[in-house]
């Protein structure tokens, strides 16, 4: 159960005495939903039975956490979070507070939430996995970039600014439609594009274990498409500062090339070298069964149903996870796709 208000006051007064205490923490990721509406290739999310929603009676408790560690941005994720019937409720009780609110969805619900999506968040990321018939079959749904052009459309008629983007993941089933799929993006008239490497090695996204070899196979790429993934974002990156405006392309071309290191490294070709990170002192992930990890790939720290949210990230589990935390030497943090840099 939920600690008393008094006894997590308590545990927080005495945390707080310690000079590893998180004072702000900017950034959470709060999973939604732990089901989603797609087969994605490179996720096993949607094999999950739980069908579990985050819900407004979760939440409520944690507020006051909320608002002593300085929460700005929220981002809600999941599986797909416009699953869940109670997310226009959670996102009302969030604007009280003054925070920024993201909504990063697979896009299959957008058209049929769109009134709530407008009202609700403030910009929405929408998965994009390349070119309609590349994007549906690494989704697994007929129609599946069909209903995401809806879904924008629906937006845009209801706020023309509303900010829309795109998250693309790189892998072997897109890995020569980079530049196909960024034009699909345009096509779409998204803000903007960004992209990343599948992960292939850690136990998130709902893996009970970590990937087999041949699995990882089945989503990474060999040499030889190493060399055209190679060839293809030298090309994106050349097309990018040539013919689109400034922005559209998230990633600078220096991390552009990094997803194929990312690739170099899984096949042997060279060390793991951690990006530049410090997800775990700003930011924390809160899953639909309340459970909170300092990103989405390191172990738990903690339980919402157990303890108060600013009581897990300035306990004693999380102080001596960041304490001890090596990042350039730790094997996790080593082939982490997707790192946090945020800036205060």
């Amino acid at each position: 159960m939920l600690q008393s208000m008094t006894e997590a006051t308590i545990e927080t007064q005495r945390d707080c005495s310690d000079p590893r205490a998180i004072q702000a923490l900017p950034v959470l990721v709060v999973h939604a939903h732990s089901s989603c509406n797609c087969r994605c290739l490179m996720c096993d999310i949607w094999k999950t039975r739980s069908g579990k929603p985050f819900r407004a009676q979760d939440l409520k408790p944690h507020l006051a956490s909320i608002r002593r560690l300085g929460v700005r941005w929220l981002v809600f994720s999941g599986g797909e979070p416009l699953l869940n019937p109670e997310l226009p409720l959670l996102c009302s009780i969030l604007r009280e507070e003054k925070i920024r609110l993201t909504l990063l969805t697979t896009g299959l619900l957008l058209e049929k939430n769109a009134d709530a999506v407008v009202e609700s968040f403030d910009d929405v990321i929408v998965s994009i996995d390349g070119p309609p018939e590349i994007h549906d079959g690494i989704r697994r749904v007929q129609g599946a970039f069909s209903l995401i052009h809806n879904g924008v459309d629906a937006l845009r008629m209801r706020h023309e600014d509303f900010r829309i983007t795109a998250r693309t993941v790189v892998q072997k089933a897109n890995h020569c439609h980079l530049r196909e799929t960024a034009s699909s993006a345009r096509l779409l008239s998204l803000n903007a594009i960004s992209f990343l490497a599948a992960d292939l090695t850690s136990a998130a996204f709902n893996r009970p274990l970590v990937w087999p070899v041949a699995r990882q196979e089945e989503v990474g790429l060999s040499l030889l498409e190493l060399n055209a993934l190679d060839t293809e974002i030298e090309s994106l990156i050349r097309l990018s500062a040539q013919e689109w405006e400034r922005g559209f392309i998230v990633e600078t071309p220096e991390k552009l090339r990094r997803i194929t290191r990312h690739f170099r490294v899984q096949l042997g070709l060279e060390k793991a070298e951690s990006p530049l990170c410090n997800a775990p002192w700003v930011s924390a992930v809160i899953e639909a069964d309340g459970t909170v990890r300092p990103c989405f790939f390191h172990k738990s720290l903690g339980n919402l149903n157990e303890q108060s949210l600013e009581s897990i990230i300035n306990g004693s589990v999380a102080s001596d996870f960041r304490a001890s935390l090596d990042i350039p030497n730790n094997p996790i943090c080593n082939r982490c796709v997707c790192s946090l840099h945020y800036r205060f």
